[in-house]
């Protein structure tokens, strides 16, 4: 995995995270326009999942077809260790960033 994952790669994975056993593209989707609070294009969400799972953060697997889908199945997602690590290392680096401010940052004195 590259040294350093993207803001929007974060809330993929932190998605794929929450949603546990139900992360599929839809669902993850859902969960990062929710959490970001704004509108997402649905492929950018896959187009993230793919080169996840391309960096082995996350794996994928099809479930069984669905009357509901017209018998398409849906690709659910599964945080692997390296995507932990990765999140891990990411707030660490944040944290780090942040020591000594408070929030709300304030101009100069």
């Amino acid at each position: 995995m590259s040294d350093h994952l993207g803001t929007f790669e974060q809330a993929v994975l932190l998605a794929v995270l929450r949603l546990g056993e139900d992360a599929y593209g839809r669902a993850v989707w859902k969960e990062v326009q929710a959490r970001l609070e704004k509108d997402v294009a649905a492929g950018a969400v896959h187009a993230t999942l793919e080169r996840l799972e391309r960096k082995r953060a996350v794996t994928s697997r099809l479930g069984a077809g669905t009357p509901g889908r017209g018998g398409r199945a849906r690709r659910f997602y599964r945080i692997e260790p390296k995507g932990l690590r990765a999140l891990n290392d990411a707030r660490a680096a944040a944290d780090q960033l942040w020591k000594g401010f408070r929030s709300p940052l304030k101009g100069p004195a």
